[in-house]
């Protein structure tokens, strides 16, 4: 069972890691005592740092006589930082954005401005369709030997698809082959159209399997929620100004995953496929990204409407500034639209 910190070791909590972002150096309760607001001798605070230390909110490095904090004490942190600014958080999800001509050239700045903000290295994707469903699929005749197969995604994204067939096919196949289509993948998304689904259909279609083939080549190719995710990043050599990160192996590790964008697409999919779309942190072990296991990163997904969206990303070292983080964030809607109105 989780115990709840007092009041007090929740404010020397706070203090330790407030202090270790400003500094990345081990903090003792003489620093700790001079919070004016505290107002607590360095043995009181000493008893309470051995408790939050036994608690596991803070971690002794080596021999050193100061505690830095874990990750559970970062996550303590951070989820009452979110808390605090609910409200502010929420004004991220009102990213508006109807110019989409300009769209990459917008990204660009956007993520260049947040990379120079926080001086830590950050991410933007272009918007896509998170839902990816299917509205509805109309098969109907050209001639003797084909078929005109609509597929009609959500947004209003059309894909024809011509389907020939080996010997001419009735209106009650048709008919029975859209019931068939329509009943088991309207609205459904992409995602869960699955192995299973897709023999089964094939299996009930008879004779006519290859047309169900055909039908799902369509969709997959309407779709397209596997291809080209555009990232834009920015800030990557910033990562040098932090000493645990700057070390040869992890700042190689680092530089090639901004480089090569497949796992920051991995991350942006994790991100979206979240329900809670204003601002996620993952700290330490909890990034999905082993190249990231010594960082923190804050996402936050933008919306543009008929189910557009996209992910902001800042990737730093867990002591990282999470209250400008998050403020940069906020700010970022009034970012973009100053962008707009220039563009």
């Amino acid at each position: 069972m989780e115990q709840i910190l007092d009041e007090r070791k929740s404010k020397i909590l706070g203090a330790i890691i407030k202090t270790y972002l400003e500094t990345g150096e081990p903090v003792g309760s003489r620093t700790i005592a001079k919070y004016s607001d505290l107002n607590l001798s360095s043995a009181t605070i000493r008893n309470e740092m051995s408790d939050l230390t036994d608690m596991g909110y803070i971690v002794q490095p080596h021999t050193s006589a100061g505690r830095i904090p874990s990750d559970k004490g970062y996550r303590l942190y951070v989820d009452a930082l979110l808390k605090e600014k609910e409200q502010e958080v929420a004004e991220i999800k009102d990213l508006m954005i109807e110019k989409t001509d300009r769209m990459e050239k917008m990204l660009k700045q956007v993520v260049k401005l947040l990379a120079s903000n926080t001086n830590y290295a950050t991410l933007i994707s272009a918007p896509r369709n998170k839902s990816n469903k299917l509205k509805f699929i109309q098969l109907s005749r050209v001639n003797a030997l084909q078929l005109l197969a609509v597929v009609v995604a959500e947004g209003n994204v059309i894909r024809n698809q011509i389907i020939e067939l080996e010997e001419e096919m009735d209106d009650e196949t048709i008919l029975k082959l859209n019931l068939l289509l329509n009943t088991n993948l309207n609205g459904l998304p992409i995602s869960e159209i699955h192995l299973g689904l897709i023999s089964r259909l094939k299996e009930q279609a008879g004779i006519h399997s290859h047309v169900v083939s055909t039908v799902l080549d369509a969709v997959a190719a309407t779709i397209q929620v596997e291809e080209e995710m555009e990232i834009y990043t920015s800030g990557a050599t910033n990562i040098f100004k932090y000493p645990e990160l700057s070390d040869s192996t992890k700042a190689s590790g680092l530089i090639s995953t901004f480089e090569e964008k497949q796992q920051l697409a991995d991350l942006v999919r994790e991100t979206m496929a979240e329900e809670n779309t204003g601002i996620q942190v993952y700290i330490g072990n909890e990034t999905p990204i082993q190249t990231m296991k010594d960082c923190s990163v804050v996402t936050a997904t933008y919306e543009l409407g008929d189910g557009l969206q996209g992910t902001i990303g800042i990737i730093g070292p867990r002591r990282m500034d999470y209250e400008n983080v998050m403020d940069s964030l906020k700010t970022l809607k009034l970012q973009l639209d100053s962008i707009f109105r220039k563009t």
